[in-house]
């Protein structure tokens, strides 16, 4: 009994460090929240800016441009989504299901035109087959053509050319989720198909398509939502869609407010793939066995099948990447002196900078969130977590609506203060610089760093922090000694493809930009919009070599987890 008496007041000893640990923990549920409203708060502008313009032009686009480009951008996201869709599902059920020459080696050469930005692989698709170019060239010179009258070519600059270079580009994300769903299947069940009488169509039209349903839709939704957002693409090819009728809007139309307008359009758009994604993928769900799988036996092809599968296999990497390699490399050794162009210099100089900033906030800013996120039980850093993701399906021109016109009006604001309590005009300090650069790069890609955060987290055994907490860690001291060094792997790899996506992000870029500032991207951009290809390739050399460093790294990670 006496025991039971000296043991009720420590009842609230031991509750008092859980009232002090939710304190604790206050300020990374408030900074979980401020980040998410950062990352928030350039759709919402979008929005708000669309809904309460200076000039009303919604009847003048619904009667005019509104509708093409609507019907253009639905063309070209359905014809992407299908080509790689396609070529991406039938690609990676190939080098999965069946051994041919240089099968190994086709699922890394597959990846590559990841590399490659699709506004690169423009340029050199009109480079080749344009009038001037080498194909109709070498067609004039053989058959003893003297013009164009005297023989038929396609239209280059079309939307059927737009559709095949984006294809080519996109395809690589539908063939990693394919591939990875096909090798995650049980060899059993192609076992008994095929006792079963099952022909090689039938297996995939009737076992494999069917279970990997929504991994294709999930790749194929990027695709969409990445066509939708492409400009330097469709801009090259003359094909008006709605993310260059925001460049037109806004920069040749002077209508901001109609720029906004069209930019929610886009967000409409997008959010519907979004939730198309969404649904396909709770709509059909399918699940291994409890024991471990039997692993899918590839069937060897020999002869002119092992031919005709790797040609398949070789055509989108041609496309996607020997051909835009090709003629950018040939341009490029035609004037070396360009290299050694000033403006290419300064161009390395600013992307380096903006996109390894970017990174290390993007990244810095994720691992706060997810921390905090997970520290703290109360909902709203909960419920606004998933929403920070939006920005990655957001296009980089929407994002610069977002961003440009409200810090803009607040670059004014503090301009005029500071003149009016000191006397002297400061100029645009947020505006007028690299800031909203950086910002719409973190906004943009916050979402690849959350979810290798997230994920990287989720791996931590809970006991590990725990022990360091009963050890006297404070809550950042289990984050820096604790988390931090388990999670260093999956940190550095959102570094580098976080610092990938912002060297080519292109948009964004062009719409935030200073006065006379360029990044590699824009430089590319500029160069070529002037059919200048020899002093754009070395800026679209280097571009491509930033990617090829994240698809090496993406390679090499696969292996590992093969291995293991």
């Amino acid at each position: 009994m006496t025991d039971q008496i000296t043991q009720l007041p420590s009842a609230p000893e031991n509750a008092a460090p859980k009232l002090r640990r939710v304190r604790r923990a206050e300020p990374w549920s408030v900074g979980a929240v401020l980040i998410a409203a950062v990352v928030l708060m350039p759709l919402i502008a979008v929005v708000w800016i669309a809904l309460h313009p200076t000039d009303n032009i919604w009847p003048h686009l619904l009667s005019t441009t509104l509708p093409r480009y609507v019907g253009t951008t639905a063309v070209l996201t359905l014809g992407v989504a299908l080509l790689a869709a396609c070529v991406g599902t039938g690609a990676a059920w190939l080098v999965t299901m069946y051994r041919f020459p240089l099968s190994r080696v086709m699922e890394w050469l597959l990846l590559l035109p990841l590399a490659i930005p699709a506004y690169v692989g423009a340029y050199a698709l009109v480079d080749f087959f344009e009038y001037a170019g080498p194909v109709q060239t070498a067609m004039r010179t053989v058959f003893g053509w003297q013009s164009s009258r005297d023989y038929y070519f396609p239209e280059i600059r079309s939307i059927g050319s737009a559709i095949i270079v984006l294809a080519a580009a996109l395809t690589p994300y539908v063939f990693l989720m394919a591939r990875s769903a096909f090798r995650e299947q049980s060899g059993s069940v192609y076992e008994t198909a095929r006792a079963l009488g099952a022909g090689p169509f039938a297996r995939f039209w009737r076992v494999g398509l069917p279970m990997t349903r929504p991994a294709i839709a999930a790749g194929t939704a990027i695709v969409m939502m990445e066509t939708v957002s492409d400009y330097g693409t469709v801009s090259y090819f003359a094909v008006q869609t709605l993310t260059t009728g925001i460049f037109s809007t806004w920069l040749e139309g002077g209508n901001a407010g109609g720029a906004a307008q069209i930019a929610s359009v886009v967000l409409l758009v997008v959010f519907l793939l979004v939730a198309l994604e969404k649904s396909s993928r709770g709509k059909a769900r399918f699940h291994a066995g409890a024991r471990h799988p039997r692993p899918i036996m590839p069937i060897r092809l020999t002869g002119l099948r092992g031919i005709v599968a790797l040609a398949l296999c070789a055509i989108p990497f041609l496309v996607g990447f020997v051909l835009p390699i090709g003629v950018i490399g040939v341009h490029a050794m035609g004037e070396p002196e360009q290299w050694a162009a000033p403006g290419l210099l300064s161009a390395l100089k600013n992307t380096l900078t903006v996109a390894g900033l970017a990174a290390i906030i993007t990244v810095t800013a994720a691992l706060f969130m997810v921390y905090g996120v997970r520290l703290t039980g109360r909902k709203l850093p909960k419920l606004l977590l998933p929403f920070t993701t939006l920005g990655y399906a957001a296009p980089g021109a929407v994002l610069g609506i977002g961003i440009l016109i409200p810090m803009a009006g607040l670059d004014h604001i503090i301009a005029d203060a500071w003149e009016r309590f000191t006397g002297r005009d400061i100029g645009l300090l947020l505006t007028g610089s690299s800031f909203a650069i950086i910002l719409a790069y973190v906004v943009r890609f916050f979402a690849i760093a959350q979810g290798a955060a997230d994920a990287a987290m989720g791996r931590v055994a809970p006991s590990l922090p725990m022990a360091a907490r009963s050890l006297g860690q404070s809550l950042s001291g289990t984050l820096r000694r604790v988390y931090v060094p388990l999670i260093r792997g999956s940190v550095g790899t959102a570094l580098l493809l976080v610092f990938v996506d912002c060297v080519k992000e292109l948009p964004a870029t062009l719409l935030l930009r200073p006065f006379n500032y360029n990044t590699l991207a824009t430089r590319v951009h500029e160069k070529a919009s002037l059919e200048q290809l020899e002093q754009a390739s070395p800026a679209a050399l280097l571009v491509v070599a930033v990617g090829l460093i994240a698809v090496i790294l993406m390679a090499r990670s696969e292996s590992a987890s093969d291995l293991t």
